[in-house]
C-alpha cells in the first residue's frame, strides 16, 4: 500500500522562507495538499478544524513553540495520533530526548534536503513509502 500523496500536511514555521522551502521539497516528493501556519497556536486551531495526515513543525517559534504544540497535540484525544515531525536548527541531545519523550514521530535538523525529508517521512510511515 502506497503512501497517500494527497493526504493533507500542515507545515508550522514562523519563517516564511522555511515554509516555502519545505513546501517545495514536499512538492518534489509528490505531496500537493499542503497548508501552513506561522505559529503553534494557529496550527492548533487548524488541526482542530481539519484532519491532517502529517504535521511538520519548527521547534523555535513564538508565542507557542513546536515542542509545546507537540505536547498539546499528544494531549488531545482527537489529535493525539497525528504523525508529527519536528524541524530545528538545534541538534542538542536533550532536545531530541525531550521531543521523543513528548511523542514526536521524527526529528529533522536544518538544513536538510528532499532526500532527508523523504527518509524521515518514510520512517514515520514505514509500510507505505516505497524505497528509493
Amino acid at each position: 500500500m502506497a503512501l497517500d500523496l494527497s493526504m493533507p500536511i500542515l507545515i508550522v514555521d514562523d519563517y516564511n522562507t522555511m515554509v516555502r522551502i519545505i513546501r517545495n521539497l514536499l512538492k518534489q516528493l509528490g505531496f500537493e495538499n499542503v497548508d501552513d501556519a506561522s505559529d503553534g497556536s494557529t496550527a492548533l486551531t487548524k488541526l482542530r478544524a481539519k484532519r491532517y495526515g502529517l504535521v511538520i513543525s519548527d521547534w523555535n517559534m513564538e508565542p507557542m513553540t513546536g515542542f509545546e504544540l507537540l505536547r498539546e497535540v499528544r494531549a488531545d484525544p482527537a489529535l493525539g495520533k497525528t504523525p508529527f515531525i519536528i524541524v530545528t536548527a538545534e541538534s542538542k541531545t536533550e532536545n531530541v530526548i525531550a521531543a521523543k519523550k513528548a511523542g514526536v514521530d521524527n526529528y529533522i535538523v536544518k538544513p536538510f534536503s528532499a532526500q532527508t525529508l523523504r527518509h524521515k517521512i518514510a520512517a514515520v510511515f514505514p509500510d507505505k513509502m516505497p524505497a528509493s
